[in-house]
């Protein structure tokens, strides 16, 4: 009996590790995901940031309106392309990344950009991504939209 429970412990903690591993590398992924996209808009380079998304994402943007608001990969092309119009040196520049279980990462950023009047901003904002098999799924974003 003693024997069985040393071997069943065992096997437990071996699934343990794995799935620990498994979780540990798939929030890896995800980050490094977020940082292309943070590295594409930085680049103003809205297709590829775009193709991080699914087919069809969901979005809360105070910009988009209330609520969620599902946005194709043009959409999104479209969305960045005119804001890169208004703005041109828009950049977000990350502060800090949170992790919350496995499919999503919160980035806590400050965008920066000159507007047309050649006054210069800074906006602090949050987004909190979700993540699956690789793309992002859902983009809620947060920020004092005054």
């Amino acid at each position: 009996m003693k024997n069985l429970l040393i071997i069943f412990f065992t096997f437990v903690t071996l699934i343990s590790c794995q799935n620990t591993n498994e979780k540990d590398r798939i929030t890896s992924e995800n980050e490094k995901l977020v940082r292309q996209c943070f590295d594409y808009f930085n680049k103003h380079q809205w297709k590829e940031m775009a193709e991080l998304y699914i087919d069809t994402a969901e979005f809360k943007d105070p910009s988009l309106g209330r609520g969620i608001v599902k946005q194709t990969r043009q959409q999104i092309v479209d969305k960045y392309s005119a804001l890169n119009k208004m703005f041109p040196d828009i950049r977000d520049d990350i502060v800090q990344i949170y992790h919350s279980g496995e499919k999503n990462i919160i980035v806590e950023f400050v965008s920066s950009g000159t507007a047309p009047d050649n006054s210069k901003f800074e906006l602090p904002i949050c987004t909190i991504f979700t993540i699956e098999n690789g793309k992002i799924v859902k983009d809620f974003t947060y920020y004092d939209n005054f």
